[in-house]
């Protein structure tokens, strides 16, 4: 039952065509299938020798390069943020305490 509500789209990559089925709008399947087929094309103009299957390898590998290094840079994103929050929390924290301070001394 659960794939009564999966999207489905015909998309073609590198010339050939594919029906994608998901949980994804059919225009963000198709994104993703002219993401694949444009790094295709671009790996083949510079090797136009390659075979399909070698440049889907390449393609697949070099869409893997980017996910790891965008994976990187927002684990890095995260921890920043992390610590960013935590020295606004002391220092927030550092106010209060003035604050509370100044506040017993007018008294």
């Amino acid at each position: 039952m659960s794939g009564q509500n999966k999207e489905r789209v015909v998309v073609e990559i590198y010339g050939q065509y594919y029906t994608m089925k998901g949980d994804s709008s059919s225009s963000h399947m198709r994104m993703i299938a002219g993401y694949v087929d444009d790094k295709m094309r671009k790996i083949s103009e510079a090797n136009p020798r390659l075979d399909t299957n070698k440049l889907a390898v390449l393609a697949a590998l070099n869409m893997a390069d980017e996910y790891f290094r965008l994976r990187m840079e927002y684990e890095e994103l995260i921890k920043l943020l992390e610590k960013t929050a935590k020295e606004t929390e002391e220092e927030e924290g550092e106010n209060i305490d003035g604050e509370e301070k100044n506040e017993m001394n007018e008294e």
